[in-house]
């Protein structure tokens, strides 16, 4: 197998993932009442949704590290940031106080716009991607 040059970057942002997904998850978990706010209308049973995608966070945190389950890690962390969008949308159009505080667009604008790097994120963590620096699936043991 050849080496892949891009093992350090996928590295050091697969254990910024596992850490930024394993402690946000923990939160969820131990506090999913301070999420219910953010939730939108139209989930069904919100305070079970946030739990879920708690559970959800620290499993992928955990299978991102895990080399036979990386890549799949990657491709559901990357879902997940997808399916949680509606709920950061709802969090700056409402402009929701989580934890009893309110903040304003110099936090919305940044999470919205940076949503579409955390999903290629989780995609090139998990080997998933490679680009833009080179086509196609990584495929690695990275």
């Amino acid at each position: 197998m050849t080496r892949d040059r891009l093992a350090p970057a996928r590295t050091g942002l697969r254990w910024l993932l596992m850490i930024g997904y394993g402690v946000v998850g923990i939160v969820h978990l131990r506090s999913p009442d301070a999420f219910l706010p953010i939730v939108p209308g139209w989930v069904p049973l919100p305070r079970t949704t946030v739990l879920v995608t708690g559970a959800c966070e620290i499993a992928g945190a955990v299978a991102l590290g895990m080399p036979r389950l990386r890549w799949l890690a990657g491709v559901m962390l990357a879902t997940y940031a997808v399916c949680v969008y509606p709920a950061n949308i709802k969090h700056a159009i409402d402009g929701v106080a989580v934890g009893g505080v309110h903040l304003g667009a110099w936090y919305h604008v940044p999470r919205l716009a940076f949503q579409p790097v955390l999903v290629w994120a989780a995609l090139f963590a998990g080997g998933a991607t490679s680009w833009p620096w080179r086509r196609g699936s990584a495929r690695i043991g990275s």
